[in-house]
């Protein structure tokens, strides 16, 4: 039985997109949000199984003790989950999904009433895609190997561990350096993509990449500066740079007294990371992702005030 999100609102535990499949034995993969609410799905989803149904159906769960679709938990919000019975007529559907994750290419899935699908195309709708009109005429798209794409631009020590977390974390992660002989950089088995670059040409790599991420940790001050200044002006989603204040100061210095835009500047998350005290590498790497996770997230509801 595949488990579905297809809608959540307010501090629901489980976001739209998030999914588990749960076999009749109880064994599952995936997650629709944790706690007391996914075990009774898992349990409702064995249940089903044992009796054989071959429908699709939808349930309501509500995260307060004041509706009749109770979760169990107390956090408010609700999210609306189908559970869809996958059977061995399914399995060129379960692996085309598969092959698309695997080398890269964009499908869509759509779940509606008759089940899972394919879709090869979809360009009339912003994705993920939901539509309700009553419980046997609805349908949901998403886009598969959607992931967010980061660029660590040095591949030396804080590079690995940021690789090793964001790899973790479910990002596409391409990391850079000029260095051919790095054995940090020859050792990264988490980085999707390992990249020998020029520095003094890096911009040319980069065209079109609003949604994408990127961290600047070179091996040094005067690369770092050579890097940024040409990523600058480019659109990313988040854009940091690693270094002490007074390295960050008197690089802005520079750039500022060279001509470049301080509101550009403004827009350099530095020094780098949420500021947890760390020392280790991957102390460093938590507060890089913890940071990003931040601004990935800022638009949705959190629960907290």
């Amino acid at each position: 039985m595949l488990l579905y999100v297809l809608q959540s609102e307010g501090s629901s535990p489980g976001r739209r997109g998030f999914n588990m499949a749960v076999a009749a034995d109880g064994s599952f993969s995936g997650t629709i949000g944790g706690g007391i609410m996914e075990y009774k799905l898992v349990e409702k989803a064995k249940a089903l199984l044992a009796n054989g149904t071959s429908e699709t159906s939808l349930m309501w769960q509500h995260h307060d003790k004041k509706s009749s679709d109770q979760s169990g938990m107390i956090c408010s919000g609700s999210q609306l989950i189908a559970f869809t019975p996958l059977t061995p007529t399914q399995l060129s559907i379960i692996k085309a999904i598969a092959d698309s994750e695997r080398d890269g290419t964009k499908q869509v899935i759509q779940l509606s009433p008759a089940g899972i699908s394919v879709l090869y195309e979809s360009n009339d709708h912003a994705l993920p895609f939901f539509q309700f009109e009553s419980e046997t005429k609805w349908r949901y798209l998403e886009l598969v190997n959607n992931q967010p794409v980061i660029h660590i631009i040095g591949g030396g020590h804080v590079g690995l561990a940021l690789s090793e977390m964001m790899h973790f974390l479910g990002f596409y992660v391409i990391i850079y350096d000029d260095r051919a002989d790095l054995t940090t950089l020859n050792d990264n088995s988490f980085a999707n993509e390992k990249r020998l670059v020029n520095y003094s040409t890096i911009s040319e790599l980069f065209t079109h990449h609003p949604n994408d991420y990127v961290a600047i940790m070179t091996v040094g001050y005067r690369t770092d500066k050579l890097v940024l200044k040409q990523l600058l002006d480019k659109e990313f989603f988040y854009l940091g740079l690693m270094g002490s204040q007074n390295k960050v100061k008197t690089l802005f210095a520079e750039l500022e007294a060279e001509g470049y835009n301080p509101a550009s500047l403004n827009n350099v998350f530095t020094p780098i990371g949420i500021n947890i005290y760390s020392k280790t590498t991957r102390e460093i790497a938590v507060s890089i992702a913890a940071e990003i996770i931040r601004e990935k997230n800022k638009d949705l509801p959190t629960g907290r005030a």
